[in-house]
């Protein structure tokens, strides 16, 4: 790993964060007592001071998915098509988390990646709220490490100016945008990195000193095929989350509405019947524009 990389990512991962979000934290890993590894708490709850009515975000990393799951079938699906997604509530918050083992979660943060899921979203700020010793907070040290340097690589031959770090970081994120079913509005990806232009050109910069992976001769090809396989990922998520997440076209249809600006409303028929009533969400809001 990195020097001056992994100082930072280590510092941001020890950052303060709400003591109630840590206290959820806990709670959640003492779900998984043989299973537990990590805790990472992400997203843009981070910079809400007041996280009342708010859906927060987690990350639980497993040892493996038999420890976390016994022999159920969950095991298999979040092995197949990573991660699984919950629900979750603590002292009145509420919060889903994705489930991932070391192993997967170490992978999906590097260039071995086949999808921008998990290095898109640890690239940008995230807390490590609860490990289960010390070398389960290294691996998930290493494994954030990889994030950044993943996406600014990949983003290189693509930016028009490869020498502008912020420019880098926006072009990343503007790529992996277009490589997930996203509900956001359009110049999301821009403002990220205009919230905090600081952490991400130290971040950058260190990156870049550290020296990044060697960037893809056929980028350009690399990303139509991540964002054709990212689109797929998202369906098939959503289908696996109508089984494993109690509630979830609820939760699909609040998400869209707060990031998009709509006003979804689900249908009794859609609660009964989640899978089918979240796919036949898809092509409406494709054609008004809330998800792309």
């Amino acid at each position: 790993m990195a020097n001056q990389l992994s100082s930072l990512v280590t510092a941001e991962l020890a950052g303060p964060a709400d003591p109630r979000a840590a206290a959820m934290a806990g709670a959640l890993a003492a779900r998984y007592p043989s299973a537990a590894r990590a805790v990472l708490f992400y997203g843009s709850c981070l910079r809400e001071a007041n996280l009342d009515g708010l859906m927060l975000d987690f990350y639980l990393i497993v040892s493996d998915y038999r420890a976390a799951y016994g022999k159920s079938w969950l095991a298999r699906a979040n092995r197949l098509i990573p991660p699984n997604v919950f629900p979750f509530e603590h002292q009145g918050l509420i919060a889903k988390y994705a489930v991932l083992s070391e192993a997967d979660f170490a992978r999906l943060n590097g260039r071995q990646a086949d999808n921008v899921s998990v290095w898109a979203r640890f690239a940008q700020p995230s807390r490590l709220l609860w490990a289960a010793d010390d070398l389960a907070r290294r691996r998930t040290i290493t494994a954030v490490a990889q994030a950044a340097p993943t996406l600014l690589s990949l983003a290189r031959p693509m930016a028009q100016d490869a020498q502008d770090v912020l420019a880098l970081w926006k072009t990343g994120f503007g790529l992996t945008y277009d490589a997930e079913l996203r509900a956001e509005k359009t110049g999301r990806s821009l403002s990220i990195v205009d919230a905090d232009p600081d952490r991400y050109r130290r971040f950058g910069q260190a990156a870049l000193a550290d020296g990044l992976p060697p960037s893809p001769p056929d980028a350009p090809l690399v990303w139509r095929r991540l964002q054709r396989r990212g689109k797929r990922l998202s369906v098939l998520r959503l289908a696996k989350a109508s089984f494993t997440y109690a509630g979830g076209i609820d939760y699909l249809a609040w998400k869209i509405n707060r990031h998009a600006g709509t006003k979804i409303a689900i249908r009794p028929w859609q609660r009964r019947w989640p899978l089918i009533g979240a796919l036949t969400l898809l092509p409406r809001l494709f054609r008004k524009g809330a998800i792309r």
